[in-house]
């Protein structure tokens, strides 16, 4: 791939959406099956519990979503995920303070904000470029 294209893709509002998908099918798979490994890395008591295996598998069905459907190039999707993975951070932290959820949640919130960041910047791109 030359890095013409590259750059192309990174600027892309599919591409961004794919990726972001394929970030959640991956913390899916991780969630449903090793879940206590990945709390461990992240200093979070492990647990039995089956909820975050169940949030594993919701991940992984929102993130095959996103793969399915980025290409299809639907610009009011890709601005309702913008939304929607903007607000993720806002309820972790509503978790944190009010529900005791460990602080570390935060750092996932961080990551959906980025990359709802990341997406919201290829769509203004793609706005420059319309109006260009």
């Amino acid at each position: 791939m030359s890095r013409e294209t590259h750059e192309r893709g990174l600027r892309s509002p599919a591409f961004s959406v794919t990726a972001f998908g394929l970030y959640l099918v991956g913390l899916a798979l991780v969630l449903m099956t090793i879940p206590n490994t990945l709390l461990a890395i992240f200093g979070i008591a492990p647990t039995q519990e089956p909820w975050i295996r169940i949030a594993g598998m919701l991940a992984g069905l929102i993130g095959l979503l996103y793969v399915r459907y980025a290409p299809h190039g639907d610009r009011p999707f890709f601005e309702l995920t913008v939304q929607l993975r903007a607000t993720v951070i806002v309820f972790f932290l509503a978790f944190v303070l009010l529900a005791s959820a460990p602080w570390q949640l935060l750092l996932f919130g961080a990551i959906d904000l980025g990359a709802a960041g990341w997406t919201w910047w290829t769509l203004a791109a793609d706005r420059r470029l319309a109006t260009a």
